[in-house]
């Protein structure tokens, strides 16, 4: 070993380095001093997991909708129930025109919906009610109804709950209501007409711009029937007498993969929406009041990117 020690100070330190190194495998072992000299292994690569991303959803729809409930302008009230046919015959637009977006990442979605309709009906599915409180006279025949209205939701979604391919969400957010409502009387029947615009025959009782805002509360069931293949489900419940008194929604839809196109997912989707409210302001003559329920179908194209 004298020989070996003094041959390797004549050796450069990385060559000395090498040979130690094969002498120590060959003679079973390695001095732990020169181990130590040589440096630790590198530390293995470990790639962070990767994060869920967003994914949106848009989805137009139409929704043919029906009216069933009572409608007060100025104090006068009348009775409503009209079918999507008989409102189709009286309306400027054939349906409810309705957006729908979601953004999901992981358990938690975003969601917003816009529905846009102006709606007209005729005599045969409207009937005179009754005057509001502190409203004298008659009220007249009733001729027809136009309501113009604009409703939209924003809200968050959370998943609670999976099991398979049945997934459950919570859900909260708010529904504002903007309408206008113009309901024509018979004038000749009318007794009363100081407070309404009178056009020939007719006299108009116009309720100009009406809004308010509902928080809301829900949950949905979420079903992958198939791949590509979707049942949900929603409810919930608003209003609480903060914008309305009370309102509640149920919407059951179909969704089926119709084929992807540049990276996009296209979808048909169909079902069925129904939205209830009950609101009230005002007294007397400009007592306004929406005590409504409008439900029918939906049919739609949804497009998942």
């Amino acid at each position: 070993m004298a020989i070996q020690g003094g041959m390797m100070r004549y050796l450069p330190h990385w060559l000395s380095c090498g040979v130690l190194a094969s002498a120590g495998l060959l003679g079973g072992g390695l001095d732990p001093a020169l181990a130590a000299d040589l440096g630790p292994p590198p530390a293995p690569v470990i790639e962070a997991p990767a994060m869920p991303s967003w994914s949106y959803r848009v989805t137009p729809y139409g929704w043919l909708t029906a009216l069933n409930g009572t409608q007060t302008v100025r104090g006068r009230s009348v009775k409503v129930n009209a079918s999507f046919a008989d409102i189709v015959e009286e309306s400027d637009t054939l349906v409810a025109l309705m957006g729908d977006v979601e953004a999901r990442n992981g358990p938690f979605a975003l969601m917003a919906n816009v529905v846009w309709s102006k709606i007209g009906v005729e005599r045969s599915n409207v009937r005179s009610r009754a005057l509001a409180p502190g409203v004298t006279g008659s009220l007249g025949t009733s001729l027809g109804l136009d309501i113009e209205m604009a409703i939209a939701e924003v809200g968050a979604a959370y998943e609670v709950a999976r099991f398979g391919a049945l997934a459950v969400d919570v859900l909260g957010g708010a529904r504002y209501w903007y309408q206008e409502a113009d309901l024509s009387l018979d004038v000749t029947a009318a007794v009363q007409v100081g407070d309404l615009e009178v056009a020939g025959a007719r006299a108009f009782a116009r309720s100009g711009s009406v809004d308010w805002l509902d928080p809301l509360i829900g949950a949905r069931v979420r079903y992958t029937v198939a791949p590509g293949h979707e049942l949900w489900l929603r409810g919930d419940i608003g209003g609480f007498g903060v914008g309305s008194d009370f309102s509640w929604q149920a919407i059951g839809a179909y969704g089926f993969e119709l084929g992807t196109y540049q990276g996009i997912t296209f979808s048909g989707v169909v079902g069925y929406r129904a939205l209830y409210v009950d609101y009230v302001q005002g007294e007397g003559r400009q007592r306004y009041e929406f005590g409504m329920l409008q439900h029918g179908p939906v049919i739609g194209i949804s497009a998942k990117f």
